[in-house]
């Protein structure tokens, strides 16, 4: 009887077992089924976006709204530059020229559109009615943003790329001195693909130490936060094609307020610890002058609660190498002298953080963060006379500080006998 019981369940054990195996690869078949192919996809490497001249207005096609009748925005015009690859044209590798030999030529791996709207989302609706693909922004590596588009606000260029599931936090933002589509047209020898040209050049720039992680994720980010601004690289193309990083765009909240000098980068690295050390400077010393050049950095930020402000102090370390010497009478083995270029070196840095402190105190921009501190440091001071971004932004221009540095150099170089 027992056996006649347990039958049916044993022939629906072999069945289950018979079919398992079946599903499983039915479930292993249709991993492709929402598939899009790559030449369906017109991908875009990147993005300029550029004011655009009251007499762009003539370019303007009624795709998003009735030129007359109901009416655009009532907002000015951008243009945006997009750079969409050429399938089989993109290089696979090093000496490669793709499909269709292109080359160094830009214009043989790329390709270069510019449409106007009353915003980006606007923009590229006109230029997805041009195009027989779909815009792809899965392989987006740059925006550039010109520097009357930074200076006018980056609110809706934010919020359109900030809420595109296909950007990558990992891309770069830059402000362009001068025209961004410029740099979008760019023709560089050293890379095939422009974009790629203007993404390597600031990666680069972080593993030589001559610029700090700022992708567009990191931007963002600090721009949320209360006691905190954003910066961008500010760029400017040169004449033979190549991009020189000229310092930080400075921001308040999403409207860049100014620019520093090329070498506050350096400063700014110092300030907060970033390594490896990227920069040489000339040293006075001895009615002469050297060049050192930093390798490493140690920085550490305090602060205390004098007369009901924030006082700041600021620690900060070098390690460096001494790599030439202007006046060959100059005898660097003496100990004496060492010290002396230490020394010097150690007033130049006091005065080059000043400066830079006191550019951004006069702009509200808190790049450094220094707001944060007293966020997490002094939360019940922060909530009772703080509370708000924007007061901590009037508050910032009023804070007193204190710089301490300390120099050492590690190695003079070798000499041959």
């Amino acid at each position: 009887m027992i056996d006649n019981a347990l039958r049916p369940l044993k022939r629906a054990s072999r069945l289950a077992s018979r079919l398992c195996p079946t599903l499983l690869a039915a479930a292993l078949l249709c991993g492709c089924w929402d598939r899009t192919e790559i030449e369906d996809r017109a991908i875009v490497l990147g993005i300029s976006i550029d004011k655009a001249s009251p007499e762009a207005e003539s370019e303007e096609e009624p795709v998003s709204h009735y030129v007359k009748g109901l009416g655009p925005p009532a907002s000015d015009l951008i243009r945006v530059g997009v750079q969409l690859a050429l399938p089989g044209r993109i290089p696979l590798g090093p000496g490669e020229t793709g499909g269709g030999g292109g080359g160094n030529d830009p214009q043989k791996t790329v390709w270069v559109l510019d449409v106007v709207g009353h915003s980006v989302n606007d923009a590229l609706m006109n230029l997805q009615q041009e195009l027989s693909a779909k815009l792809f922004f899965g392989h987006l590596r740059v925006i550039v943003i010109s520097e009357e588009m930074a200076r006018f606000g980056l609110e809706n260029v934010n919020d359109y790329f900030h809420r595109n599931s296909e950007v990558r936090r990992m891309a770069w933002m830059m402000v362009a001195k001068g025209e961004a589509l410029a740099l979008m047209k760019a023709s560089p020898k050293l890379e095939r693909v422009p974009s790629l040209y203007l993404m390597t050049t600031l990666d680069e720039g972080i593993r030589m130490g001559k610029f700090p992680q700022d992708y567009i994720g990191i931007f963002w980010s600090r721009k949320s936060k209360l006691g905190q601004e954003g910066f961008l690289p500010y760029v400017e193309l040169r004449k033979n094609q190549t991009l020189q990083i000229q310092g930080l765009a400075l921001f308040q909240g999403s409207r860049m307020v100014g620019a520093t000098m090329p070498l506050d980068i350096a400063v700014y690295m110092a300030l907060k610890g970033n390594n490896p050390g990227g920069y040489s400077a000339f040293v006075k010393v001895k009615g002469t002058e050297v060049m050192t050049h930093v390798t490493h950095r140690e920085a550490k930020t305090t602060f205390e609660i004098r007369d009901g402000k924030p006082y700041f102090k600021f620690n900060t370390a070098f390690e460096l190498n001494l790599e030439e010497k202007i006046n060959n009478e100059l005898n660097i083995q003496d100990p004496s002298v060492i010290r002396d270029i230490e020394e010097s070196q150690s007033k130049g840095a006091v005065k080059l953080i000043t400066s830079f402190l006191e550019k951004t105190q006069a702009l509200g921009s808190d790049v450094l963060g220094l707001g944060e501190y007293v966020r997490a440091k002094a939360p019940d001071y922060w909530n009772r006379n703080v509370r708000t971004k924007e007061r901590w932004q009037r508050m910032y221009k009023e804070i007193e500080y204190e710089i301490h540095i300390e120099m050492k150099i590690r190695r003079i170089g070798m000499k041959a006998e």
